[in-house]
């Protein structure tokens, strides 16, 4: 039994590096109790599926319904209609607030359609010293932890309730009080897009979270010699590696519990009943299950399979197996708020889906990368001509891989497979043969589409050329700040 109750307003929290099994609403044995709430009360998307690897890749389809290069060749979104666009125009209130993603800024359009927007990139101020910390988050996050005692202190004499108790390398709380700002400024209805980066490396949770997540108290020099071990390229111990996984889910729990004083704003502001929150990662995160840390240029489950929460008021909700791409968010969100979508969306609403009334459409998923001469130490790239493109295609129990410029191919049966450790493809029998060339049809058109589209920009490179070289010293800093160059 469901409600026809009107929604009026949408908050969109999207988090960094989130894999689908870091939370309890996939994996029982995991510790997010807000979003289990969230989960409990509202529809989870079983198998849910980034549309590519890295945050560039998979946010022109979160926040433009469009495949990543398939407008202009390139990684922004400033030729596609936007979700913010769409709303703006509609008289929606558009707020977005980014914890310093440098993929996720004004130099790739994604500021267009938002009435406020903050990056937070623009912190990073003009000092030497100022701008190395930029460039290495774990160093800040050891300086404030060894000033924490003392902050709290000074902000007890001083009668301030407004303490920072905890570490904020990832910009969480200037996300957060962004947001609240808003929430309690923003006129009905509004459109509300938090994203979140405390998952993404270096975790560097909070010492609080860190007892939330584990009975194993993770001392600071252990935390501090696991990322050590990581950024010299070390040898990474099985000791290590647990440290690493504890570290993420504790850097997880940290957003989990930031999601749930946003919610707290919701209601104190009495906007609860109205909105709709929907929460998805933007891409995994791999922790050697395929040879490497990270996300890496790979189209494995561990980065691709991310948590799709959607709690519409007063709806009973519930889980939903049929696979989905996050391509679906904004007409899903649009939906929500009875805007008419743009014909240039690839994806579908899913609210049809959230009510009840009828299962996802069985389309396969699919997902692409662009893989350099050496997967560990590239670049993000910028156009198709950086690499090997690498598409994926999944339905409801198969992975299909396909590097399409040298002609390699893997095929996993995920439910007798999970890890995707055996590729099916090298002996492959009639029945998983014929499935291979099904979706080897679907990659080559996704791969057309894509090249045609690079190859209508090529003529323009110039140009590209110049804004590459446009991008300024601040979100420089915070690129390389995420291991990117």
């Amino acid at each position: 039994m469901t409600s026809d109750t009107a929604v009026s307003n949408v908050v969109l929290i999207t988090v960094d590096s989130l894999r689908a099994d870091a939370t309890s609403p996939y994996d029982q044995d995991r510790h997010t109790p807000v979003l289990q709430s969230l989960a409990d009360r509202g529809t989870v998307f079983e198998r849910a599926f980034a549309t590519g690897n890295w945050t560039p890749f998979s946010f022109p389809s979160i926040l433009a319904s469009r495949p990543v290069f398939a407008d202009g060749g390139g990684i922004g979104v400033e030729q596609s209609p936007t979700l913010a666009e769409t709303l703006s125009a509609a008289d929606v209130s558009t707020g977005g607030f980014n914890a310093a993603n440098g993929f996720l800024t004004s130099h790739w359009g994604y500021d267009d359609g938002f009435d406020e927007f903050e990056s937070f990139v623009a912190n990073v101020g003009s000092s030497i010293y100022s701008r190395y910390l930029a460039t290495h988050p774990t160093v800040e996050a050891w300086l404030q932890l060894a000033a924490s005692p003392f902050r709290r202190v000074g902000s007890r004499l001083r009668g301030n309730t407004d303490d920072r108790p905890f570490l904020d390398t990832s910009r969480l709380f200037d996300v957060e009080h962004g947001a609240r700002s808003f929430l309690e400024e923003a006129d009905e209805p509004f459109f509300l897009w938090v994203h979140y980066m405390d998952a993404h490396t270096p975790y560097v949770p909070a010492p609080r979270y860190i007892r939330d997540v584990s009975s194993d108290l993770l001392g600071t020099h252990r935390m501090l010699l696991a990322h050590t071990r990581t950024g010299l390229g070390w040898d990474v111990s099985e000791r290590t590696l647990a440290d690493l996984r504890t570290l993420y889910q504790a850097a997880v729990r940290q957003v989990d519990a930031s999601i749930g004083r946003l919610l707290e704003a919701l209601a104190s502001n009495d906007l609860d009943d109205e909105t709709a929150v929907v929460v998805a990662g933007d891409h995994g995160e791999e922790f050697q299950e395929h040879g490497h840390l990270a996300h890496y240029p790979k189209l494995y489950d561990e980065l691709i399979r991310v948590p799709l929460l959607v709690d519409v008021p007063d709806n009973d909700g519930g889980r939903v197996d049929g696979q989905v791409g996050l391509d679906s968010i904004p007409p899903t969100v649009t939906d929500l708020l009875d805007v008419q979508p743009p014909a240039e969306w690839t994806g579908e609403t899913l609210v049809p889906s959230v009510r009840g009334d009828e299962a996802p459409a069985d389309d396969p998923v699919v997902s692409v990368t662009v893989r350099g001469e050496d997967v560990t130490a590239q670049p993000i790239p910028r156009s198709l001509s950086d690499g090997d493109l690498l598409v994926s295609v999944r339905d409801r129990d198969w992975t299909y891989i396909e590097n399409v410029d040298a002609d390699e191919i893997e095929l996993y049966e995920r439910s007798a497979d999970p890890a995707q450790q055996t590729n099916l493809a090298t002996e492959p029998t009639s029945d998983q043969s014929a499935r291979i060339e099904a979706f080897a049809s679907i990659a080559a058109d996704h791969a057309d589409v894509l090249r045609e589209s690079d190859n209508d920009a090529s003529t323009d490179s110039d140009e590209s050329e110049s804004e590459d070289e446009s991008i300024d010293d601040d979100l420089e800093a915070r690129l390389s700040a995420l291991g990117y160059r």
